[in-house]
């Protein structure tokens, strides 16, 4: 079946699970015209590289030009119009397209025409084959830890402090500074339900709470904190985990990478940024260049690669049962050319 445009017109109602069976499929999410259509395609041909057998839903924003969609749609995915999610009057202290771009995502708890989806920033790729994501029990809402070590949480007393959830024992966390923080989770990769009560009521929370530098993952950590599963950081490997805490990564098993750090983009890669220039920061770059620039990995060559293989099938089917009619048939080993 070739892959579809949907509008937000045409939301799916959550009858769709009932008359059709449980489905599932990957999600991610796109806005504007820039370069991050590059990032979303290397992820829809390093599923397909890992042979995954569900699809790839494209959440995008209706400044996503007509001719990014097509690609899209060449390529294989669902493409998924939304509305923007705007933040309230009375919260403007963030400039209003980083809370359009970060919110909007929340929309994705409307698919309810799945049953279980796999959120993965645009900025991430697959190496390995994580369909087996899909059967962790309902009910949770599953994601790999962050890091609090990069600059990027400078501002938290995790940060000052040196405490990090990645390595505990190294820096306690002081005990007259009250509980522990609850365990928090990087947000570019997470597995969720979709439900429309879920989806009304983080809308209903979103306008009731104050929009913070970490956006939508802060918002969607104080969310679901009692439901939150923590799962290996195999599922998503933050790249600054590299040089922040190698001690927990084996790069070889790693099936999924999260290239976030500063100058970590494949497609805007210089080399020039502070760590860029680690042997295993360009072994991944070139791995995400080797899917992207795959023409094999294409959608319409992997439809024709397919067909061709049904095709013979078939045909091997039809010879079979041609031979049946005629009579009893022996199946003979070949002898060896050896």
């Amino acid at each position: 079946m070739a892959p579809e445009i949907i509008s937000n017109g045409n939301v799916t109602s959550g009858l769709t699970k009932t008359l059709s069976g449980p489905s599932r499929a990957y999600v991610t999410f796109l806005a504007g015209n820039g370069d991050y259509l590059k990032g979303v395609v290397g992820l829809a041909k390093g599923l397909r590289k890992a042979k995954s057998k569900y699809p790839l839903v494209v959440a995008i924003l209706p400044d996503v030009p007509e001719d990014h969609r097509q690609i899209l749609v060449d390529q294989g995915c669902i493409v998924r119009e939304i509305e923007p999610l705007h933040p309230p009057e009375n919260q403007t202290q963030f400039a209003m397209a980083y809370y359009v771009i970060n919110y909007s995502k929340l929309r994705i708890w409307e698919f309810v025409e799945y049953s279980k989806m796999v959120y993965l920033d645009g900025d991430i790729q697959v190496f390995q084959n994580i369909d087996h994501l899909f059967h962790y029990p309902d009910s949770y809402f599953y994601a790999v830890m962050d890091c609090f070590c990069e600059t990027s949480w400078s501002g938290t007393i995790q940060y000052k402090i040196g405490y990090c959830q990645q390595c505990p024992q190294k820096v306690q966390w002081p005990s007259d500074f009250g509980p522990k923080p609850s365990l928090y989770f990087n947000a570019g990769m997470f597995v969720f339900e979709p439900s429309l009560p879920t989806y009304h009521d983080l809308l209903k929370t979103a306008k009731v709470t104050p929009p913070t530098s970490f956006a939508e993952q802060d918002f969607l950590n104080m969310y679901f904190r009692d439901k939150y599963k923590p799962i290996p950081p195999i599922y998503n490997l933050v790249v600054a985990m590299l040089w922040r805490h190698p001690e927990n990564i084996q790069l070889d098993n790693i099936k999924v990478v999260h290239y976030c750090a500063a100058g970590s983009k494949p497609w805007r890669f210089t080399g020039k940024e502070e760590n860029m220039q680690r042997g295993d920061i360009q072994v991944l770059v070139k791995k995400w260049w080797d899917i992207y620039n795959d023409e094999s990995l294409d959608y319409k060559n992997t439809v024709n690669a397919n067909e061709e293989t049904d095709q013979k099938e078939m045909s091997l089917q039809q010879f079979l049962a041609a031979l049946k009619e005629v009579g009893d048939v022996r199946y003979v080993t070949a002898p060896s050319a050896a």
